[in-house]
C-alpha cells in the first residue's frame, strides 16, 4: 500500500504545477504502465502455490497503485482547471467587483491582522459560490471562495445562503479557493442552513457562551478544544501555545478525536457489546461528534488520523495500521485533491505515521511497572514531534527546546477537557445546571493546559532559531534521530553498556589489525618531529626547527631571555 500511497500523492501534487499537456502525458503513461504490469501480471497468474492458492503478484499491486494515481491526477486536473481556467478564474485576476450568492461551508476566523481598510475585527470565511453577477453579466458556477469581510461576518453558520458584494482576487499559490472576495458589504441572509446543520451551529454558539462566563484561559480555550470554536482565543495565548508545540491544541485536532473514539470504544466494551457492534456503535458517536464540530475538511482529516492512530496503538500488528494510513491518504486524495499540496495534511500524515511505526516500540521501552497510560502519553509526543520536526522548521525556522515536556504535561489535562467538555454540550441547552459541573472541571483543567503553555513559553530558552531551508529539515531529521536513539539508550542501560564494551572491543581489535611501520619509516618519522626537544647535557627544554642534518641545529632566538653577563673592566684599567 505504501507505493500506492506515495504514487497517488505525487500525481495529485503534479497536477497543481504542470500544465494541462504535460499532465495528460503523464496520466497516459501512468495507464500505458499499468496496462503493460497486467499483462505480466496475467501471464504469471498460472503459477500456484504447493497448497493450490495463486501467489502474491507485486506487479499486479503496482499495476493498481498506477491506475489510481492517474485517477489522483486527472481528478486533480479537472480541479485546477475549474480554479484557474473558468469565469471566476478571469473575475478574479481582473480584480472586477461582483455581487455573489454563497453558501457558507466553514466556521468564521479571526484574522490576527487589520485589512487596508483599517477595520480592528475582519474574519475569513470559506464559502462555496452558488451565483456571480458583475458588468451586467450572470454567472452560475460552483466554486471555492474565501470570503474577507468585517463587522456581521462573525454571525455566518455552515449552511447559510448569504448574499454581498465586494472584489474579486486571486488567492494565493498553493490555496484550494479558486479566488479571495474582499466584501465591501455587510451579509444579507437569504435561508438559513439545514437542519443536520442548524443544530450543531446552535449547540457551539450556546456552548461558548456558557464557557465565557469563565476567568482565565478556559474562556478562549475551552470552546476551542471541544467545538473548534477559536474565536474567543486570546492573542498572548495562542503565541504562547505555538512557541511550545501545543498549537495542536487550540482546536479539535486527531487526539481529540481519538480520544472520543476510545471512550466510546471502552464504554462499549464494559456494556458487554460485541466487537463489531462496539465498532459500529463508536464510529457513530465519532460521527456525531465530527457533525456537532463542523463537517469541514481539517475535521474530517483529524478523525481519520485519530481513528488510525488509536487502531495502532491499541492494536498488536504495526503493519495493519501502516495499511488504514495508506487507504486513507489514497480514499482523501481521491476525494480532495487539493489536500496534496496542503502542509496542515502532511503533518497530519506524518504524526500518525509516527504513531503508528513508533508509538508502540517506544511504549515497549518502558519498564513493566510503568502504567500504560503513562508510557502512551510520552510516546505519543515524542513519535509524532519526531516525524513532524522537519517540516514544522520548513514552515517556522525555529526550535521549540519545550515542546516535549510541554505536550507531556499538557496530554494528562487534555483528555479531561475533551471527554467532559463534550459530555456538557448537548446538556447546555438541556439542563444548564447539569452542564455546570462537568463544564467547571473542564474549565479547570483548560486553565491548566494554558499555565502549562504559558510557563514553559516563559523559561529562557524556550524558542531557538533553527537553519531554514533544506539544510534545516535535515539538520531537524537528524537531531530527531538522535533523540529517539538516545530515548532508547537511557532506557536499555545494560544493553548500552553491552553495546559500548562491544565497541570498544571491535575498535581494539581493529587497531590491532592494522599494518605497523617499517623500522626505516619510524625513524624518518620520528626525525620529522618538530615541537619541544630534550637536548642532553643542557638541562633545559629547547625549541628548535628540525631540518634534514646537513646543517647544525641552531637556537632559535629569544628576545627576553636573560643573557650571559659581560665582564666590565675593573674602574681605572684601559
Amino acid at each position: 500500500m505504501v507505493p500506492a500511497a506515495l504514487l497517488v500523492w505525487s500525481a495529485a501534487a503534479a497536477a497543481h504545477h504542470l500544465n494541462p499537456l504535460a499532465l495528460a502525458v503523464l496520466c497516459l503513461v501512468l495507464v500505458a504502465g499499468s496496462g503493460l504490469l497486467l499483462l505480466r501480471a496475467s501471464s504469471s497468474a498460472g503459477a500456484r502455490a504447493l497448497d493450490g492458492r495463486p501467489r502474491r503478484s507485486f506487479p499486479a499491486t503496482l499495476a493498481v497503485a498506477l491506475l489510481l494515481a492517474a485517477a489522483a491526477g486527472g481528478n486533480a486536473a479537472d480541479e485546477s482547471s475549474r480554479r484557474h481556467q473558468s469565469a471566476v478564474a478571469a473575475a478574479a485576476t481582473a480584480h472586477t467587483a461582483v455581487t455573489v450568492e454563497v453558501e457558507v461551508t466553514g466556521a468564521p476566523r479571526r484574522l490576527k491582522t487589520p485589512g487596508r481598510s483599517g477595520l480592528a475585527d475582519r474574519w475569513a470565511v470559506p464559502v462555496t459560490l452558488i451565483d456571480m453577477s458583475f458588468d451586467s453579466h450572470q454567472v452560475q458556477a460552483r466554486a471555492r471562495l474565501l470570503v474577507l469581510g468585517g463587522a456581521g461576518w462573525e454571525d455566518a453558520a455552515p449552511g447559510q445562503r448569504i448574499r454581498t458584494t465586494g472584489k474579486l482576487k486571486p488567492s494565493e499559490p498553493g490555496q484550494p479557493e479558486a479566488a479571495v472576495l474582499s466584501a465591501s458589504s455587510a451579509p444579507l441572509t437569504l435561508g438559513p442552513p439545514g437542519l443536520w446543520q442548524q443544530g450543531p451551529g446552535e449547540l457551539r454558539g450556546r456552548f461558548t457562551a456558557a464557557a465565557g462566563h469563565f476567568d482565565g484561559d478556559a474562556r478562549g480555550l475551552l470552546p476551542g478544544m471541544v467545538t473548534g470554536d477559536t474565536s474567543a482565543l486570546d492573542a498572548e495565548l495562542d503565541t504562547a501555545m505555538k512557541s511550545v508545540g501545543m498549537t495542536h491544541l487550540t482546536a479539535v485536532s486527531g487526539a481529540n478525536c481519538s480520544l472520543i473514539l476510545g471512550a466510546l470504544l471502552l464504554a462499549a466494551r464494559n456494556l458487554r457489546c460485541s466487537r463489531a457492534s462496539a465498532a459500529v456503535l463508536s464510529l457513530l458517536g465519532l460521527g456525531l461528534f465530527v457533525l456537532m464540530v463542523g463537517p469541514d475538511a481539517s475535521v474530517l482529516r483529524a478523525s481519520v488520523m485519530g481513528a488510525i492512530g488509536l487502531v495502532a496503538l491499541a492494536g498488536g500488528r504495526p503493519g495493519r495500521g501502516l495499511s488504514f494510513l495508506c487507504l486513507a491518504v489514497i480514499g482523501l486524495l481521491l476525494a480532495q485533491p487539493e489536500l496534496s499540496i496542503s502542509f496542515g495534511f502532511l503533518l497530519s500524515v506524518l504524526a500518525t505515521l509516527g504513531i503508528v511505526m513508533t508509538g508502540r516500540p517506544i511504549m515497549s521501552w518502558f519498564p513493566a511497572a510503568v502504567p500504560r497510560w503513562v508510557a502512551a502519553a510520552v510516546a505519543v509526543p515524542l513519535s509524532a514531534q519526531a516525524f513532524c520536526g522537519p517540516v514544522i522548521v520548513l514552515l517556522q525556522p525555529q526550535f521549540s527546546s519545550y515542546a516535549l515536556p510541554a505536550n507531556m504535561a499538557a496530554a494528562v489535562l487534555v483528555a479531561p477537557v475533551t471527554l467532559l467538555g463534550t459530555a456538557a454540550v448537548p446538556l447546555v441547552p438541556l439542563s444548564p445546571v447539569l452542564a455546570a459541573a462537568p463544564l467547571g472541571v473542564a474549565a479547570a483543567f483548560a486553565n491548566g493546559v494554558g499555565g502549562v503553555a504559558r510557563f514553559f513559553a516563559g523559561l529562557p530558552g524556550a524558542v531557538l532559531p533553527w537553519p531554514e531551508g533544506a539544510f534545516g529539515a535535515v539538520t531537524m531529521a537528524l537531531f530527531s534521530a538522535v533523540c529517539l536513539a538516545a530515548w532508547w539508550l537511557a532506557f536499555h542501560p545494560a544493553r548500552t553498556a553491552g553495546l559500548a564494551l562491544a565497541a570498544h572491543g571491535r575498535t581494539v581489535t581493529l587497531l590491532g589489525r592494522m599494518p605497523r611501520f617499517p623500522d626505516g619509516l619510524r625513524a624518518l618519522w620520528r626525525g620529522r618531529r618538530t615541537g619541544l626537544v630534550h637536548r642532553p647535557g643542557r638541562g633545559r627544554l629547547r625549541v628548535c626547527n628540525q631540518s634534514s642534518g646537513r646543517k647544525p641545529q641552531w637556537l632559535l632566538p629569544r628576545p627576553h631571555a636573560p643573557g650571559p653577563r659581560h665582564r666590565r673592566p675593573p674602574p681605572g684599567a684601559m
